[in-house]
């Protein structure tokens, strides 16, 4: 069986613009939740959201293609090129036809949508852009990144509401498991803080209302949670062939040992009572990874904010690790980026290869009276240094979708 290794990380998220300011503020506990400063909210239910802050997208793009490009779009750019300079990855040293792209997107773009729509309303059809379609499209974020880098192996799109940057890992794994890549760059990205996207989410009552106090908005796991914030980003992983990294002496990470998804097959948005569709996600993760159950110490939760999704995920937990949930530490960095959508699996997973690395598990930003219901070590307050040999983050989309991968601490 072939080895999949963690050899690169990037990042763009509402707490940072790279992968060691995000991990750094989410450690201190740093919010990224905040009132939107994008459009006008005044005649809005929700009000809040989690901007990404001074955000450039600098050589990333050539500069003219950039400025007509849709923010994800920007974001996946980014992100890709952290995590590709991060892996050491040059034209010299990988092939690139056994190098491919798998980025998760939930919605494409929603602001090209938006405002080509009102443009063909008031100004005729002529008047629409002629890059709504390549830039609504939730793969174009694959396909840039494939033509930036010279990737021409797999190029893929998983589009799975918020399981997508998830599944687009635990595809690429897949891919070099199959011996279809030798390389994969893979995770989420999404941006939707739009007024149809923010109206949207709020008439479903999915969305925190608690406009007066956005830092205490986002509260996972908490008694008084109101629903999720939304927030934006990208996070991406290079994912590469353990003898493909050696050869060429790369840094790794950790191990991606892993990969679970299931459908709920019950509700449009609500997720199967007790988790039953999270638990057999979680099993096939751990059984895939051959993974003691004694020795997963932390999971990054999907950990909305929103009442069932809590609730239902702790009682999946709990029913996949029995008598050993007691000794796992869990969290939901939600509390500090909000619910990123298609790019939530993307940061979490990065998130969750820097508890393995740093050997120290990140709070739950916002948890302040924790829930009776809820009654597991989510690491309220401050992170907490402990022995982190194996990492699972979890991801649950509407349309009843869920992912879980793991990664293993490295040992050659």
């Amino acid at each position: 069986m072939r080895r999949i290794v963690v050899t690169g990380l990037g990042m763009v998220s509402p707490v940072g613009l790279t992968v060691e300011e995000s991990w750094k503020n989410i450690l201190s506990g740093k919010t990224g939740v905040a009132k939107i400063t994008r459009f006008d909210t005044e005649s809005f239910a929700v009000q809040i959201a989690a901007e990404l802050k001074n955000f450039s997208v600098g050589d990333a793009m050539e500069p003219k293609e950039a400025g007509r490009a849709p923010l994800f779009l920007q974001f996946a750019a980014k992100a890709a090129q952290e995590a590709i300079l991060n892996s050491g990855l040059k034209p010299s040293n990988f092939n690139p036809d056994r190098a491919g792209v798998c980025i998760g997107v939930g919605l494409g773009s929603l602001e090209t949508i938006e405002s080509n729509h009102k443009a063909l309303l008031e100004k005729g059809s002529r008047r629409v852009s002629p890059f709504l379609i390549p830039h609504m499209i939730a793969n174009m974020a694959s396909g840039l990144v494939s033509r930036l880098h010279n990737f021409k192996g797999p190029n893929m799109c998983t589009t799975t509401a918020c399981a997508s940057g998830t599944h687009g890992i635990g595809d690429s794994f897949l891919y070099i498991q199959s011996n279809m890549a030798d390389v994969m760059i893979c995770g989420g990205s999404e941006s939707v803080i739009t007024p149809l996207a923010i109206a949207g989410f709020a008439v479903m009552k999915a969305l925190s209302t608690n406009n007066e106090h956005p830092e205490e908005a986002s509260r996972p796991f908490d008694l008084n949670r109101d629903g999720f914030v939304m927030g934006e980003g990208a996070g991406v992983l290079v994912l590469e062939e353990l003898e493909h990294a050696k050869k060429r002496g790369a840094t790794i990470y950790a191990e991606m040992v892993g990969f679970g998804m299931s459908g709920d097959a019950y509700h449009i948005t609500s997720p199967a009572p007790e988790g039953e569709g999270a638990q057999r996600c979680m099993k096939m993760a751990m059984s895939m990874g051959h993974v003691p159950l004694n020795e997963m110490d932390y999971i990054n939760a999907h950990g909305t904010s929103t009442k069932l999704n809590d609730l239902y995920e702790t009682k999946a937990i709990k029913a996949v690790f029995g008598e050993h949930v007691s000794n796992v530490s869990i969290s939901s960095t939600k509390g500090a980026t909000g619910h990123c959508l298609g790019a939530a699996g993307g940061l979490e997973a990065v998130f969750a290869v820097k508890s393995i690395v740093d050997q120290v598990v990140p709070p739950t930003y916002g948890l302040k009276t924790q829930d009776p219901e809820c009654d597991l070590n989510y690491t309220p307050g401050e992170a907490k240094p402990r022995t982190v040999r194996y990492a699972m983050s979890n991801s649950f989309g509407f349309g009843g979708t869920n992912a879980a991968i793991v990664f293993k601490k490295w040992s050659p």
